[in-house]
């Protein structure tokens, strides 16, 4: 399928689970941003919710405003709002700049994440 056609899939996917969250950011009618929340319940912790930050991006033109900060930092809200005991996310090693942003946010390494491509 073409790629275009994918994206629109998974959008509709993410649009009709009440635990995904697609969010954009806009200025001036232009998306400048956009990143996913998913709620994940558990039996780990006591049966504790999870939120899962993925697919954060903005646009080249606008980073270094605080925006990022601001986007995080309202996920992290939408997470503790739906009563997430732990918010998590992952990045790719290979990009240094982005593990130091998520540590300035507080967030810390604590698991060693692992992929099998299917």
């Amino acid at each position: 399928a073409a790629p275009h056609a994918r994206y629109r899939k998974a959008m509709a996917a993410i649009e009709a689970d009440p635990n995904q969250f697609l969010a954009i950011m806009e200025e001036a009618g232009e998306i400048i941003g956009c990143l996913q929340l998913t709620y994940i319940p558990g039996l780990s912790r006591l049966g504790a919710w999870r939120g899962q930050i993925e697919s954060v991006r903005i646009a080249s033109a606008y980073r270094g405003r605080g925006l990022g900060r601001r986007f995080i930092a309202w996920a992290i809200g939408q997470c503790r709002d739906r009563g997430c005991s732990l918010v998590q996310l992952t990045t790719d090693k290979t990009r240094p700049e982005a593990l130091r942003f998520y540590n300035r946010l507080g967030f810390v390494a604590s698991h060693e994440g692992m992929k099998l491509n299917l």
